[in-house]
């Protein structure tokens, strides 16, 4: 199994997944946990953590949880497709966890669902997307790392 430490800090050495300081706390097939420790950067005028931010993690918990590689050295790629959102509830401090689960899908496409809970495992965000792997990616032992 590839080592989900390394994996993560190749995707968030730079970038994106580094300016939200998201980390993957667990990953296997078809299913992936990232968790986000709420920071004051992250939240919008109103003292609360930013759609946007949901959005992201729902996008990238559901995403990632189609390309998990168990072959260390090599990884997976997917790009969103679609990605619909709902916001359930506010939150101001703590962590958020991001449960993302792929539901199906074919050699190409893929669909997955993500829930985002708070520190008291209160749902405050939703979602489901649709995904397509990048060339390559289309089975289990994906492409050598960069």
């Amino acid at each position: 199994m590839a080592d989900i430490e390394d994996i993560m800090r190749r995707i968030t050495a730079g970038g994106f997944h580094h300016l939200l300081g998201n980390r993957m706390v667990a990953w296997e097939r078809d299913r992936i946990v990232i968790e986000l420790e709420v920071q004051p950067k992250l939240l919008n005028l109103g003292g609360v953590v930013h759609g946007g931010v949901y959005a992201t993690l729902i996008d990238s918990a559901a995403g990632f949880s189609g390309c998990y590689c168990p072959h260390p050295g090599r990884i997976r790629k997917a790009m969103t497709l679609s990605l619909t959102t709902s916001f359930t509830g506010a939150v101001t401090a703590g962590k958020l966890t991001a449960i993302g689960q792929r539901k199906a899908g074919g050699r190409r496409i893929y669909s997955a669902t993500a829930e985002i809970f708070d520190d008291q495992g209160n749902l405050v965000a939703h979602g489901q997307g649709t995904f397509r792997y990048s060339r390559g990616s289309e089975t289990e032992e994906g492409v050598a790392v960069e």
